[in-house]
């Protein structure tokens, strides 16, 4: 059975030249995108009522893109200037490099991790005597926060933003679809909420980070193609690394 048609569950790009749209041209594919969460971010005043005080802290963990455009937009509203002493801990370098929307790269203290937040954790163990402000969502994983504590890493836990589950009209939704693509845990409890006796039969699934992979795992869900990997460190590349090699097993 040849894959025609894959899910993403993210917003669409809107850029032309995305990895996905040459990905569909590529194999003569229909990718779709919709989101399974939306991002709401917390107001100002939701902020102050959690009694963080930014300037008391000396550096930021940053887990993804969304997290860093939150943090921007609090310290905006609330009219806070970052100084250029600010250190920034990323947990990719793809993630680190998105801090040029906001700040001037080359004379900041940033630094970043491979893939996971184990990675990381390792480079703020070498800066233990900072004062780290770590922004999330509510809900988020307790990786993080464990992580951090166990290696007894001065901290504080912020909550910039909120993920809330969107709702899907059907299950035929899903069904259509050759290959959903996954980027975080709160996509697998949308998909949850919205249809909790889906089964995933023939569809493959493919994950992007370890995080969404251990919650389709805990989910009974199996996973066919994982992001970043040693050959592929984005989902598009996992993702023509598979059909490069599904269509010549499928194509004999």
């Amino acid at each position: 059975m040849k894959i025609k048609k894959i899910l993403v569950s993210q917003p669409d790009p809107q850029n032309p030249k995305s990895p996905y749209h040459e990905l569909a041209k590529k194999y003569n594919l229909k990718v779709d995108f919709k989101p399974f969460v939306q991002i709401e971010g917390v107001t100002a005043k939701d902020f102050r009522q959690q009694k963080i005080n930014i300037l008391d802290h000396t550096a930021i963990i940053f887990s993804c893109k969304t997290a860093i455009d939150h943090f921007f937009r609090i310290c905006n509203e609330l009219r806070i200037t970052v100084p250029d002493t600010m250190k920034y801990f990323c947990i990719t370098e793809n993630v680190a490099f998105y801090l040029q929307k906001y700040i001037v790269y080359r004379k900041r203290k940033i630094f970043h991790g491979k893939s996971k937040f184990q990675d990381l954790i390792d480079v703020i163990i070498k800066h233990k005597d900072e004062n780290y402000l770590v922004p999330l969502p509510e809900p988020h994983n307790s990786e993080i926060p464990e992580l951090l504590k166990k290696n007894n890493i001065k901290h504080t836990i912020g909550i910039f933003y909120k993920t809330i589950s969107n709702h899907f009209e059907s299950i035929n939704d899903l069904l259509d679809y050759d290959i959903i693509v996954f980027y975080s845990p709160s996509s697998i409890k949308s998909l949850r909420e919205n249809f909790p006796d889906f089964v995933q039969g023939n569809i493959k699934i493919a994950a992007f980070g370890p995080n969404t992979v251990m919650a389709l795992e805990q989910e009974g869900f199996r996973v066919d193609i994982q992001a970043p990997n040693p050959k592929s460190p984005s989902m598009t590349m996992a993702l023509d690394e598979y059909l490069k090699e599904y269509n010549k097993n499928h194509n004999k």
